[in-house]
């Protein structure tokens, strides 16, 4: 059996899993699991959390998977684990982690209604879980993620149980961008920083699932396998390669067309595509290296070639703050032309 809970990470996992283990003797009240978003880190969390209300754990940590409390945990209907996620997560049972961003906006653009933030009311719902007797004496869990999606209401109620812990409850957060979470609420974590697996291993296990140009999706997406999944599977490829086109010829006369072509791809979509674009461009200048867009190498080296540092430095600036506000626009054509017109301005 235990050969059986070792798959249930990733390959690329069992370093840390083995890592994490030192830890089990003297449990934190609360462990923060960070890395880049696609490498796995909410299916590591859940392993993790059944390991522990796990009633016989076998000698390398995982759960023994066949004792009434694995039962309960993999139906979701362990009285001693509570899971924190966005609504929008809940909608269609999504594994935040396992999907691209890509995925994850297309999901959000399709229903207004469902919240994208981890909301004070499901932070305060915790109390009543947490004040009742836990079952046959062991631990209480609670699995939170993604934790930058707490709002400043709910980061502060979080807050508020983190620094005074009830007796027996583990709170494991996970976060993509532990930089967006308060400071207080970092500091009452143990961090434990996840590690993004080799180019080998991650094209080893894209290739096992069939996952064709395998080594161009890895690439644009930085490393990352699940979200390399996602985007092979997604249909805005086109839309993708016509904002690129306009990024290595930047031609003012194309703006209006381009943005009236892409005003229905989510907007976070085109600025990350975006920042990628000019992170290469600003990479290739520094080091020569192009991290997310490969097959487009000669035209970013011919773009980088005409612009300085501190310009590319500045419109990463631009392209973060844009970022920002992306979810926000109440024009998407307005927003897609502003920001091609402040690119193109580079080249004034």
């Amino acid at each position: 059996m235990a050969n059986d809970m070792s798959e249930a990470i990733y390959p690329w996992q069992h370093e840390d899993w083995n890592r994490l283990q030192r830890l089990r003797d003297r449990l934190p009240h609360a462990i923060l699991f960070h890395g880049a978003q696609g490498i796995g880190k909410v299916a590591f969390a859940e392993q993790f959390a059944q390991s522990v209300l796990c009633e016989s754990p076998v000698n390398d940590g995982f759960a023994c998977g066949s004792c009434a409390s694995c039962g309960w945990f993999l139906q979701y209907g362990h009285p001693d684990y509570r899971r924190v996620r966005p609504e929008i997560l809940e909608v269609d049972n999504i594994e935040d982690d396992s999907e691209s961003e890509e995925g994850a906006n297309k999901k959000s653009a399709s229903s207004k209604t469902p919240s994208k933030e981890i909301r004070i009311e499901q932070v305060r719902a915790l109390a009543g879980f947490m004040n009742v007797s836990t079952h046959r004496s062991g631990l209480r869990v609670v699995l939170l993620y993604p934790a930058e999606t707490l709002n400043s209401a709910s980061a502060n109620a979080l807050l508020k149980t983190l620094e005074e812990p009830p007796p027996g409850t583990l709170f494991i957060l996970v976060s993509h961008r532990p930089d967006r979470l308060l400071p207080t609420i970092l500091s009452r974590c143990r961090k434990f920083p996840m590690s993004l697996p080799s180019a080998e291993d991650a094209l080893a296990w894209l290739n096992d699932n069939d996952v064709n140009d395998a080594a161009q999706w890895l690439a644009l997406n930085g490393g990352a396998p699940l979200a390399a999944v996602m985007a092979a599977e997604d249909e805005s490829a086109s839309d993708r390669e016509l904002l690129l086109g306009l990024l290595a010829k930047p031609d003012a006369a194309h703006v209006l067309s381009v943005a009236e072509r892409l005003q229905k791809t989510p907007i976070p979509l085109l600025v990350a595509w975006q920042q990628r674009w000019l992170y290469d461009l600003f990479s290739l200048k520094l080091s020569g290296r192009v991290r997310y867009y490969p097959q487009h190498q000669t035209r970013l080296k011919a773009i980088a070639d005409r612009l300085s540092s501190d310009r590319l430095q500045q419109a990463l600036r631009d392209a973060n703050n844009r970022r920002a506000v992306a979810d926000h626009s109440l024009s998407a054509r307005l927003f897609i032309e502003d920001m091609l017109l402040a690119y193109i301005s580079l080249f004034g």
